[in-house]
């Protein structure tokens, strides 16, 4: 049986993705042999501001060198927002960069990005237009709603639910985001984008929401988990991951 190591780089105040990813990951084994283990490096990070995004970003060169000299086999970059913040198409620059920090470091290893993922996850499913519902305080969320169209994907509609600090996204009820999605009209959409936040926790809501709005449900977790998969060139039938975990894509 073959194990893999998962490297996240995470802000010091993410308390969700050494949550969500592995949940993922070890549902995986219901139908699937592998085993994984996980290992973060974090960068500096309280509030969720334009300022504390960027200097925390100047961090992740850092996390990637920590992360490979563990011999992690792939790294994700666990901040959405931090990577939409810096400028459209940035999670490309991004990843190649800290990509090359493993392989400076004899340890080369694939990076994904959470907001790479979201984006190529998306792609994949052929979801040309969705609705989008983000913690962030709304020229943030604004931001990231620019990116996903430059992208080439229509967001018809837009949430924010204008939480800045970062704990209290974390704290933030799953179980409230059916009935947000639910006040949108989804009614024209593709996919519903329940969390483009890797903090806010999302996936008890996945089965709930897809029954409320009948459309495939993405959040930035399960699009990284996804991401690390493929980067590993491993099947991405994931139960519980909704449809882009489905095997299919």
């Amino acid at each position: 049986m073959k194990s893999f190591r998962v490297g996240q780089i995470v802000p010091s105040s993410n308390v969700t993705m050494e949550t969500e990813i592995p949940a993922l990951l070890s549902a995986r084994g219901q139908v699937h042999p592998e085993t994984f283990t996980f290992h973060s490096s974090r960068m500096r990070m309280k509030k969720v501001t334009a300022e504390e995004l960027k200097a925390m970003d100047g961090d992740s060169d850092r996390c990637a060198m920590e992360l490979s000299d563990a011999r992690v086999d792939v790294l994700g970059y666990a901040c959405l927002v931090a990577i939409m913040s810096m400028g459209h198409g940035y999670h490309r620059e991004s990843a190649k960069r800290l990509g090359q920090v493993t392989k400076d470091n004899d340890a080369e290893a694939p990076v994904i990005t959470s907001a790479g993922a979201l984006v190529d996850g998306l792609h994949a499913m052929g979801a040309k237009k969705v609705v989008v519902v983000a913690p962030y305080m709304k020229p943030l969320a604004e931001m990231v709603v620019e990116y996903i169209r430059a992208e080439g994907i229509e967001v018809t509609t837009w949430r924010a639910l204008e939480i800045s600090d970062n704990l209290a996204v974390a704290a933030h009820d799953p179980m409230n985001l059916p009935g947000i999605v639910a006040e949108m009209d989804t009614s024209d959409v593709d996919a519903v984008v329940l969390s483009a936040c890797v903090q806010m926790p999302s996936l008890r809501a996945v089965p709930m929401a897809e029954a409320v709005t009948g459309k495939p449900v993405v959040t930035a977790a399960i699009a990284t988990t996804w991401a690390m998969l493929k980067a590993l060139d491993l099947d991405t039938l994931v139960p519980g991951g909704g449809a882009l975990l489905s095997g299919k894509y």
